[in-house]
């Protein structure tokens, strides 16, 4: 299966972990959620390190 990671950027722009997942649909609703209520971008990055997508709020 294929591991999503949810990161987010604090104020200094450096990416910060937030929660592994391995449905990206359910990864995307998680991390779209989390930036309007956080106020913070967000991304999503798979197993490879690669940018899936940047959610801002």
């Amino acid at each position: 299966m294929k591991q999503i990671n949810i990161q987010w950027q604090d104020q200094f722009g450096h990416w910060q972990q937030y929660q592994t997942v391995h449905h990206e649909a359910s990864a995307s609703r998680s991390a779209q959620k989390r930036a309007s209520t956080t106020g913070k971008r967000h991304r999503l990055i798979d197993e490879d390190n690669r940018v899936l997508d940047i959610i801002e709020p």
